[in-house]
C-alpha cells in the first residue's frame, strides 16, 4: 500500500471539473445532456490566434525550453496592454507566465504564505481558492456576502475577520460564481484598507472583459501607486479569448514575490508550452475586436437567459454585472421537488433532466447552483424548458 500525505487529506477535487466529468461520462452512455457547468466559453479560438501557434511550430521557435517566466515578447505584450486599458506602468521583469491562471494563484499561494497565515476570502468564491491555499498551509477565512448587497464586501465585512496572521486578501471581480462587478468607489475603499494594514492584494481579473449592461471592471492595481504595489494581478487568456484549452496565465506585480514565483516554478513546471505562449502573444497583442464581440455575444445570452431562469418555480436570482454565470438560490426549488438538499436536487436535474448545472456548496453557498450560460439560445431555452418540466413533475407528484 502506498502513502498518501496528509496536505492531500485535507484538500477536495474541483466540483466543477468533477461534475463535468460526469457530464461526459453520461454523453458518453448516449445520454442527451445540456451542460451549464464549465466556465468555458463556446466560441473557437481566433484564427490569427491558431495561425500563429502554428507559424511558430513551423519556424522552430515554439519546439523548445523557453524561459521559466515566458518568452519575453509575451511578457513584454503583457506590459504593453496593462499600460494601454489600465495606464499602469509594469516592467517586464515583474510577470510570470504561467500554466493557466489556475497555476499562478497556486504558485503565488506557495510563495507568500507560511503555516498559519491567513487568507481573507470572500465568499461565495471560486472552488479553488480554498483549496490552494490549504495546500499552501495557510488558514482560509471566509468572509460572508450577501445577495442584498450584490455579493460583495465592505471594509467592515473584512476588518470583522482580520487578525494578526492576516496576510492575503483574495479579491475576485468580475466574480466567479456571483458575476458581481466591484466599482471603483469600492475598490479604492478595500484597497486602502488592505494597504493600513500590510495585507497582500491578490486581484483575480480572469473576467475583466466581461462586464455588461454599461458594467465596466476596474482593475485594482490602476487605483493609486500604493495600492498597486500590494496588488498582485491574476490574469490570463482563458476566457477573454476563448483559449481554456491553450492554458496560459500570468501573475504581474511585485517583483520580489514574482522572482520567487519563478524560482519555484523553475522547479516545478519549468515553462508554459511553447506554441500556447505565440498564441498568447497574439491574442495580447491584435487588434482586440475578438473580445469585444465575445462580449456583446455573451450580454445578448445574459438578457436572453436571466429572465427566463427567474421564473423557474422556487429559483431566486440576482442579476449577474459580468463573468458568464447566474447564481441562484434553489432552496425553495429543492424542497418543492422534495428534496432534502440543493445538492441533491442538482445531482437529480442532471440524472432526470439531463441539465448539468453545479451544486453551490463548492463556492461555500450550499443553498444555490451555479449555471453557466455558455451556450447557444436555442440551448439555453432548450434547458430552462427541461428544468421546468422537472419541476411540474415533481410538483404533480
Amino acid at each position: 500500500m502506498f502513502r498518501i500525505s496528509k496536505r492531500m487529506s485535507v484538500i477536495e477535487e474541483s466540483p466543477t471539473l468533477a461534475t463535468s466529468a460526469k457530464v461526459k461520462e453520461m454523453k458518453e452512455k448516449g445520454k442527451d445532456i445540456i451542460s451549464l457547468t464549465v466556465g468555458e466559453p463556446d466560441l473557437e479560438t481566433p484564427k490569427e490566434v491558431k495561425d500563429a501557434a502554428v507559424a511558430a511550430i513551423l519556424d522552430n521557435r515554439a519546439n523548445h525550453y523557453t524561459p521559466t517566466a515566458g518568452i519575453m515578447p509575451l511578457r513584454q505584450a503583457i506590459v504593453d496592454y496593462h499600460k494601454k486599458y489600465d495606464k499602469i506602468e509594469y516592467e517586464a521583469s515583474q510577470v510570470i507566465v504561467t500554466e493557466g491562471a489556475k497555476n499562478a494563484l497556486y504558485t503565488l499561494f506557495q510563495v507568500i504564505l507560511d503555516p498559519g497565515d491567513e487568507v481573507l476570502i470572500p465568499s461565495p468564491y471560486w472552488v479553488s481558492y480554498t483549496e490552494q491555499v490549504k495546500l499552501a498551509e495557510g488558514v482560509n477565512v471566509l468572509v460572508t456576502s450577501t445577495p442584498e448587497n450584490q455579493f460583495k464586501v465592505t471594509v467592515a465585512d473584512l476588518e470583522s475577520k482580520r487578525t494578526e496572521r492576516t496576510t492575503a486578501l483574495v479579491l475576485n471581480s468580475p466574480n466567479n460564481p456571483t458575476g458581481t462587478v466591484y466599482t471603483k468607489k469600492e475598490l479604492e475603499a478595500i484597497g486602502n484598507w488592505a494597504v493600513e494594514h500590510g495585507i497582500i492584494i491578490v486581484a483575480d481579473e480572469i473576467y475583466y472583459n466581461l462586464c455588461y449592461n454599461g458594467n465596466e471592471a476596474v482593475s485594482m492595481a490602476s487605483i493609486s501607486d500604493r495600492i498597486k504595489e500590494q496588488t498582485i494581478i491574476i490574469n490570463g487568456v482563458s476566457k477573454s479569448y476563448a483559449m481554456t484549452g491553450w492554458r496560459i496565465g500570468y501573475a504581474i506585480g511585485n517583483k520580489q514575490v514574482i522572482s520567487k514565483m519563478i524560482e519555484l516554478s523553475s522547479h516545478s513546471t519549468s515553462n508554459p508550452a511553447g506554441p500556447s505562449q505565440y498564441a498568447a502573444l497574439a491574442a495580447i497583442s491584435g487588434d482586440q475586436k475578438f473580445v469585444t464581440e465575445l462580449r456583446e455575444t455573451f450580454e445578448k445570452r445574459l438578457n436572453y437567459f436571466y429572465p427566463l431562469v427567474e421564473k423557474i418555480p422556487g429559483f431566486k436570482v440576482t442579476k449577474p454585472q459580468g463573468a458568464f454565470y447566474i447564481f441562484a438560490n434553489c432552496k425553495e426549488a429543492a424542497e418543492i421537488a422534495g428534496y432534502s438538499s440543493v445538492s441533491e436536487f442538482a445531482l437529480a436535474l442532471i440524472e432526470e433532466a439531463q441539465v448539468a448545472v453545479v451544486a453551490g456548496e463548492g463556492f461555500g453557498f450550499s443553498d444555490y447552483i451555479r449555471i453557466s450560460y455558455t451556450l447557444e439560445e436555442k440551448q439555453l431555452k432548450e434547458a430552462v424548458n427541461r428544468i421546468n418540466q422537472f419541476m411540474e413533475k415533481k410538483t404533480k407528484g
